[in-house]
């Protein structure tokens, strides 16, 4: 990590050019990045030490989903202080609400945002936050 960077984002999405896509907007922006295509990739970067202030995921992915992996997180006490975003097309009230039982702070519909609009609505929410 550079001094210059703003902290450490994780990215969690099985879209191999969205999730880079996203990597290369939040670098930009002046994050330090981690891509990882699956949520236990996403689990052993985090158990490996990998501190994210914010961690975004999609909710639909393979073998484990985003809520499945935010369980994850929440009981093994990965990340706890990380901004939770989820960053996905699924636009239920019911996993909204799971979402936010979960301790997701920011629930974006990709459809509806551009990926600079989801950078300035994750760090408007870390300067909140912080």
């Amino acid at each position: 990590m550079t001094d210059a960077s703003k902290g450490n984002i994780l990215l969690i999405d099985d879209d191999k050019f969205l999730v880079e896509m996203y990597g290369a907007k939040f670098n930009s922006a002046g994050y330090t990045t981690q891509i990882c295509l699956t949520a236990k990739e996403a689990l052993d970067a985090l158990g490996g030490g990998f501190a994210p202030i914010a961690l975004l995921f999609d909710i639909t992915m393979p073998e484990m989903d985003g809520l499945e992996f935010m369980q994850q997180v929440v009981e093994k006490h990965l990340a706890d202080d990380a901004l939770k975003v989820a960053l996905t097309n699924q636009n239920s009230d019911q996993e909204r609400a799971r979402a936010t039982e979960l301790g997701v702070g920011l629930y974006i519909v990709k459809a509806s945002v551009i990926p600079s609009e989801v950078v300035a609505q994750v760090t408007a929410m870390l300067h909140k936050e912080h």
